[in-house]
């Protein structure tokens, strides 16, 4: 039976500023992506979200982005390679504190927004990130755009790496996400995006906006946690893929 994990970025509360669903969307998906302080999130709440995490058995990743809190880490900025590995390594280690004072394990790391994107794109920048996913601690698996160069690099240096794909994000021909300034960028319709997800993990294939079958690898399903839709889009995902018969299980777990 085929497994397939369902991850959210979870955690982005900030001070008085609170996220709607991150309690709610817990108990339906495998795994949590979980700001670390740059883009969103603060101590508070990431100890709160690894404890509601490990309650509900959910897979714990680091979710680090660029220090941009005004911009929610969504604007790109010029950094260097040695600076997308120290913030990289520091938010991981942020993290994992509060992991392991509740007893529990980190599983993976994302990265959030732009520096997602760049790391998509540029395999410097992709390479600084895996490695310093890598020297922190080289079990942990790495979650990244399916095709990018963020998965190259995490294959190339031995980092078990995992191919994401987007319920609510539209795909260009190139197999990279619709730019968020463009209309249509964001899928707001339920049926859009199971359509969309089953089709990514049926078959391995996304129809871009311009109508072209894109391949791509599906080994962990997006659902954004700041989304209007996010609670209601990850119950309908969880009821049709169980549906399906497949195994919702976070990645490398049986």
């Amino acid at each position: 039976m085929k497994t397939v994990d369902i991850n959210c970025d979870l955690g982005e509360s900030y001070g008085v500023y609170r996220m709607q669903w991150d309690e709610a969307v817990l108990p339906l998906i495998t795994s949590a992506n979980i700001a670390c302080g740059y883009h969103a999130g603060d101590p508070a709440t990431m100890r709160s979200t690894v404890e509601r995490a490990l309650e509900h058995q959910v897979a714990i990743g680091a979710h680090p982005g660029l220090p941009d809190l005004q911009g929610f880490g969504r604007r790109r900025m010029e950094i260097t390679p040695q600076e997308a590995y120290d913030m990289v390594v520091y938010q991981i280690g942020a993290l994992d504190a509060f992991v392991r004072s509740y007893g529990g394990c980190m599983h993976h790391v994302k990265p959030h927004g732009a520096l997602y994107n760049m790391a998509a794109e540029n395999m410097v920048l992709a390479e600084a990130i895996a490695r310093a996913v890598y020297n922190v601690r080289p079990e942990l698996y790495l979650y990244g755009l399916a095709g990018s160069q963020l998965i190259q690099a995490a294959d190339r240096i031995g980092l078990r790496s995992v191919s994401e794909v987007f319920a609510d994000r539209t795909y260009g021909s190139d197999g990279k996400l619709t730019p968020r300034s463009q209309a249509g960028a964001v899928i707001q319709q339920t049926e859009l995006a199971l359509a969309q997800v089953l089709r990514m993990v049926r078959e391995g294939i996304v129809v871009s906006t311009e109508g072209a079958q894109v391949p791509l690898k599906a080994e962990t399903i997006c659902i954004h946690g700041d989304g209007e839709h996010a609670l209601f889009f990850a119950r309908e995902i969880r009821i049709r893929l169980e549906a399906e018969g497949m195994i919702l299980t976070a990645a490398g777990t049986p």
